[in-house]
């Protein structure tokens, strides 16, 4: 795997490619969205967050951008996050129809909302130890969710996991969710390292998603909803 750090606007970003990465080709790609211990504009702290280690051993034909938070939270940035997107999926080298999100933590919370907000981008999504409005979950029945959580987290409290995953189904979606008994809040080394995850989330592409459904209707009375 070869790593660089590049930038996109206001937002520093890692790429990660195969060695033998061929830029006529076309790689599904991964935006991994790191946790709130990677924040800063340091790229040596964004290289060494644990997920590059992990998911070069499973050795897979994919390419990883994965931006830098500068701002206290994802959610500062959402607007730039939701731009970064359409970028990777405009790359020359990238199938757009096999895009996928994943996140950790504070990429957690951001992988859920900028899913919701563009679900038309991604085809399979893997939120890691987050949460999300739950209420707005319909939007993602058309595309992969396989969240994952560790049951002894209190950082973030399981029940985030099991609220999104429960609503995606409730609303007709085929989300899964894996709870991690006696781990707390380090539950990425779990799906950085899974390939069954890994196998799971590239099996997906927009192709075969479902479109989304959109909330505005489902929610729309204010002496109910506010």
């Amino acid at each position: 795997m070869k790593t660089e750090i590049k930038r996109y606007k206001k937002l520093q970003y890692a790429i990660a490619v195969p060695d033998s990465f061929d830029p006529a080709r076309k790689y599904p790609t991964i935006i991994f969205l790191h946790g709130s211990g990677t924040r800063g504009t340091d790229p040596n702290v964004l290289l060494g967050n644990g997920y590059f280690e992990q998911t070069e051993k499973l050795g897979y034909d994919a390419v990883t951008f994965a931006p830098q938070c500068h701002s206290d939270s994802w959610f500062d940035l959402h607007e730039q996050l939701m731009d970064f997107a359409e970028y990777v999926s405009s790359c020359d080298f990238v199938d757009e129809n096999r895009v996928y999100l994943m996140g950790a933590s504070m990429g957690g919370y951001a992988t859920w909302q900028l899913a919701i907000s563009r679900p038309d981008l991604f085809a399979a999504i893997v939120p890691i130890c987050g949460g999300g409005t739950y209420w707005n979950a319909c939007r993602l029945c058309g595309m992969g969710v396989w969240a994952v959580h560790g049951a002894k987290d209190d950082a973030v409290f399981p029940e985030e996991s099991v609220k999104m995953v429960d609503a995606i189904n409730a609303s007709g979606g085929n989300a899964r969710l894996t709870m991690l008994e006696n781990v707390g809040h380090g539950s990425w080394d779990f799906a950085y390292s899974s390939r069954e995850i890994h196998d799971w989330m590239f099996s997906h592409s927009k192709n075969n998603s479902s479109s989304f459904e959109d909330a505005d209707s489902m929610y729309n009375d204010p002496a109910i909803y506010g």
